[in-house]
């Protein structure tokens, strides 16, 4: 199915760029998340006149993540879990409680969708994660899970 960007996305395009894509990935994510439209004439030409005004948006989203890059670069944050007596955990650290938190201690809000661990956290210890926070600005911090019962 061909889309035209409305924004630029990861991996994919610019905006303005018409590219093909899975029907579901298209109808699911890109046009229901306002990322594109279904690439019909109307919506070219219209996608051509908006076209400046859709990259000052992005530059204005561009300067707002490097600025929160500034603010989490390499910060840890400490997760309180149960855990067994091999330092394994009952469940595992997912990216909406690494959201909430980082909302409670920055106040900065962050789409639980944007953040990527590098392993999954299931275990006690100090693990990276990657925070998207724009389509060409990624960050990294540190996730510190230690175990609920110390004290």
């Amino acid at each position: 199915m061909k889309v035209i960007l409305l924004e630029n996305v990861r991996k994919l395009g610019s905006i303005g760029e018409i590219i093909d894509v899975k029907r579901g990935y298209a109808r699911n994510y890109l046009i229901s998340n306002k990322k594109a439209l279904f690439a019909s004439k109307e919506n070219i030409k219209e996608v051509e006149k908006i076209k400046v005004e859709l990259d000052k948006k992005d530059q204005e989203k561009k300067a707002a993540a490097k600025t929160l890059k500034e603010t989490l670069q390499n910060k840890e944050f400490l997760i309180k879990k149960l855990s067994t007596e091999n330092k394994e955990l009952y469940g595992s650290v997912k990216p909406s409680e690494i959201s909430k938190m980082i909302i409670e201690k920055e106040k900065i809000e962050i789409n639980p969708s944007q953040i990527q661990p590098v392993k999954e956290i299931k275990t006690l210890g100090t693990f990276k994660v990657i925070l998207n926070l724009h389509s060409e600005i990624q960050t990294e911090i540190n996730i510190k899970v230690i175990s609920e019962d110390n004290k």
